[in-house]
């Protein structure tokens, strides 16, 4: 009587590359019932099942987990049961080498449903009753090796030709990637046969729509655009982690985000808004989209404001320039904390500006000058003689109450008629809509009494109205967002520092601010004597304090200013 065999446990190893191939492919379900029916004939039992949705090309092998869960003595597993050496690697015959290894240093054996891999054993000196590791081998492994490298070169064939045909596609102008916030892609049929486009998302279109008319007014900083589009409603994408166990249950589910300041940088900066493409498919060129942008190139430039331009070429071309500030924005020096002066007086003998520099005599001490010695002649002016003749002109520069009540009147007066101005086109904005809305009210009531034939051009008159109505809403949210500001405030600080010069200019702690301050009072920047002589009536002043120091002078001086330098303001 012949002994009773065995039963071997195994455990089945089912690996598919991704959740969509997991549900339209080589789906789990399909691998357990072929291991399964194999597993029968062969007569193993299967104890457990491992199913893995990853890659096995790169470097992390999932089949790793298979491994480390045989290796577990309370799995009591003896043997490993796949579909085909495929679905255990498809990183070539080292991975696949490497891996089978060490379920041979378990004593577990690796089978295969197609029966490529056998458990046969052949110990070449067997006869002589002799064994060592190089003497036992197993006769399929050249054809397990040739297999595993085919499994590699089936992965680099199809996905030449999968991603050259989507790199193929992008270059013409079609979409092959998840679609950006504010499109939602969709095929359609073309010449090219069917592609993805990008349309408009019914709700993430009018959020970005929206950036970028913002940004393109110049009213709005960054943060002030991301805050009015999170009050408007906008948040990001939610996203949803899949079990990788084949059950492709939702295990975490990601909430959007609200927006930010970088992600408005961002976002606006992006040329697919503008239906143009850049990216590595498209080798860094600009392509045009075989579909419309949710914005025009033309706002898409004004929201850049420079900083990236999108450029129309003839024969449909396009090109796309980005523009960097340049290192030195100011004159080099300019900011030279230990010189804040220089540029901001002229020589007396060449109305050039002074510069400044610090030379170390033979004591080794150093000597600071404002000067100018370039230009076929020397004059040099001690930096604190320079600095004490400014405060003191600063200081003697006064003006009288009277003439700087007179000024700021005539201001207030005029900004007045402007506020009632703009009340009135406000006004008469809100009159015209409400008679619209009489008016679409009367026709829709008129509806029911008239011929059905003409019940159709009603419709066409109500839909009219309609956009009439929504135009003007626009245009009165618009020009509500430009309301005058509270003139009586600004009035009250301005004058409060133009009887108060000393603190705006000489109390400053930052020397380059009181310099920047001190540039402010001229029209053209003073000499040095000018500055020195402390005689403001002949002085450059800037208009505003010339009609203050003069009140004679006519109100349209104001609205002229000569040219000259215009200093930078702080900050």
């Amino acid at each position: 009587m012949q002994p009773e065999r065995k039963v071997r446990s195994a455990l089945a190893a089912i690996r598919v590359s991704t959740t969509k191939q997991g549900t339209d492919g080589d789906s789990p379900e399909a691998q357990k019932e072929l291991i399964d029916q194999f597993a029968r004939t062969q007569g193993y039992a299967i104890v457990a099942y491992k199913t893995m949705l990853e890659s096995a090309s790169g470097d992390t092998q999932p089949m790793q987990q298979v491994i480390d869960f045989c290796k577990d003595p309370k799995n009591k597993i003896d043997m490993v049961i796949i579909k085909s050496i495929d679905r255990f690697t498809r990183g070539g015959s080292t991975p696949y080498d490497l891996l089978k290894a060490q379920l041979s240093a378990l004593n577990i054996d690796l089978v295969d449903a197609y029966g490529i891999i056998s458990t046969q054993r052949i110990n070449t000196l067997g006869h002589l009753n002799q064994e060592y590791k190089w003497s036992t081998f197993s006769p399929s492994r050249k054809a397990e090796m040739l297999e595993a490298e085919r499994s590699k070169d089936e992965v680099r064939d199809i996905l030449s030709r999968v991603i050259g045909a989507e790199i193929r596609y992008t270059q013409m102008g079609y979409w092959m990637r998840k679609a950006p916030h504010g499109y939602v892609g969709e095929k359609v049929e073309t010449h090219h046969g069917k592609r993805v486009i990008l349309k408009p998302h019914p709700a993430e279109s009018r959020h970005i729509l929206k950036l970028f008319e913002m940004r393109a007014s110049g009213r709005y900083t960054d943060i002030e655009i991301a805050e009015k589009l999170n009050t408007l409603g906008y948040r990001g994408r939610t996203r949803a982690t899949r079990a990788k166990d084949g059950s492709h249950r939702i295990i975490k589910k990601s909430e959007g985000s609200l927006m930010n300041h970088r992600q408005v940088w961002r976002l606006a900066r992006n040329p697919i808004y503008a239906g143009v493409n850049i990216e590595k498919w498209t080798n860094g060129q600009p392509v045009k989209c075989m579909f419309d942008g949710l914005v025009s190139i033309k706002l898409f430039n004004a929201a850049n404001k420079g900083k990236r331009t999108i450029i129309e070429l003839p024969d449909h071309k396009i090109a796309v320039e980005d523009h960097k500030d340049p290192i030195h924005a100011t004159p080099k020096g300019t900011r030279a904390p230990d010189f804040p002066f220089k540029r901001f007086v002229m020589c007396p003998q060449c109305d050039k500006p002074l510069l400044g520099s610090s030379s170390r005599g033979k004591s080794g001490a150093y000597f600071s000058y404002y000067h100018c010695d370039k230009r076929g002649h020397k004059f040099r002016v001690t930096k604190s003689d320079l600095e004490n003749h400014v405060s003191q002109f600063v200081s003697s520069l006064t003006f009288s109450q009277e003439h700087v009540n007179n000024l700021f009147g005539e201001v207030e007066r005029s900004y007045e008629t402007h506020v009632a101005a703009y009340s009135a086109k406000v006004g008469r904005m809100d009159a015209e809509i409400h008679q619209l809305n009489n008016e679409a009210r009367e026709k829709a009531e008129s509806f029911s009494s008239i011929a059905p034939s003409a019940r159709g051009y009603i419709n066409e008159q109500l839909e009219e109205i309609d956009v009439k109505i929504k135009q003007l809403s626009l245009k009165k949210i618009e020009l509500e967002s430009k309301k005058p500001i509270n003139i009586k405030a600004v009035i009250a600080r301005v004058k409060y520092f133009v009887e108060h010069l000393d603190e705006l200019v000489l109390q400053q702690i930052d020397p380059i601010k009181k310099a920047q301050f001190f540039g402010l009072l001229f029209d053209q920047v003073p000499t040095y004597e000018e500055i020195k002589g402390r005689t403001p009536q002949n002085m450059r002043l800037h208009p505003i304090f010339e009609a203050i120091k003069n009140p004679s002078a006519k109100d349209e001086s104001l609205m002229v200013i000569s040219r000259g330098i215009e200093p930078l303001l702080p900050g």
